[in-house]
């Protein structure tokens, strides 16, 4: 409970900065008639959509496991994550409406100075809130912080380009403007794709821990004779571990009992990660017939 509320914060604190951010770039985009820039206010606006998510997110992950949820909430936060993507494309839709707009009723664009200080201080407050949610991400074990920091990495490239377009356009070159607000879109685009390809792999069940290592730190422990048919899921600050263990034929049920605990117990340890552990026992095969991972003495 304690380290959503933590999570929580680092949210509201992005939530604030984010929001700051793109109403400046939208609000100055607007007056000075240029696309790209607007649409890299957008792209702003879509961090702070995302923050909102998160916290609602992270709100219902943080509920303890029930009768409809055995296994707990925290698959929520990975929702989230897939709301993120969602309001992302949005976003990049409607910077392409834009530019459709633009070529239709063209707009004259009017740089000057405080255009690119406001795109300078905008750069700098994203550089700050990426790296601020990065670590927060990484100390907190949190899935959203991190790909949320990615989210707002990207807002930084963009933020570039934008610059580079004023330039461009100061310089005589008006139609830079619109071809980049078309590659502010494609970027927006590719990084909702890196963030549903990440939340799809929990929801999905994609395999988080190596089976090799599982094994050999099963087989450290006195009495299990083999291992296999390891499997693990969820996320990786809440990894569900299931195996098969093969112990002595001659063990009586007790003992087997206590050797699945000491398993268990050993995972634990040895995967910090690890919240849940199913062990099946069963007696080792011998000879050619065994499937398992034999035990190193």
């Amino acid at each position: 409970m304690q380290n959503h509320r933590q999570i929580q914060k680092v949210l509201v604190a992005t939530l604030a900065a984010n929001v700051a951010v793109a109403l400046l770039k939208i609000v100055v985009g607007n007056r000075i008639g240029s696309a790209s820039m607007a649409a890299d206010g957008f792209h702003s606006l879509a961090d702070g959509a995302s923050n909102v998510v998160g916290l609602i997110g992270i709100s219902l992950a943080s509920r303890p496991a029930d009768a409809d949820h055995p296994y707990g909430h925290r698959k929520f936060e990975t929702l989230a994550a897939v709301g993120i993507a969602a309001l992302l494309f949005f976003a990049a839709q409607n910077v392409v409406v834009e530019v459709i707009g633009r070529l239709k009723a063209p707009v004259a664009v009017d740089v000057s100075w405080y255009s690119f200080a406001v795109m300078a201080a905008t750069l700098a407050a994203n550089l700050l809130v990426a790296r601020y949610e990065y670590r927060a991400g990484k100390r907190l074990r949190s899935e959203f912080l991190v790909a949320d920091s990615y989210h707002t990495k990207s807002d930084i490239y963009v933020s570039l380009s934008v610059v580079g377009t004023l330039a461009a356009v100061r310089f005589g070159y008006p139609e830079v403007d619109l071809v980049t607000s078309l590659v502010i879109a494609a970027l927006i685009v590719r990084a909702g794709y890196m963030v549903l390809k990440e939340a799809a792999g929990v929801l999905c069940d994609r395999a988080i821990i190596e089976p090799g290592a599982v094994e050999e730190a099963v087989l450290s422990v006195e009495g299990v004779k083999a291992c296999h048919a390891v499997r693990s899921r969820g996320r990786e600050d809440d990894v569900s571990l299931d195996l098969h263990l093969e112990v002595e034929g001659a063990m009586t049920l007790e003992e087997a009992h206590a050797l699945s605990h000491q398993v268990a117990a050993r995972l634990k340890e040895r995967f910090p990660e690890v919240t849940d552990v199913l062990v099946h026992v069963e007696p080792a095969t011998t000879g050619k017939g065994s499937t398992g991972a034999a035990r190193k003495t």
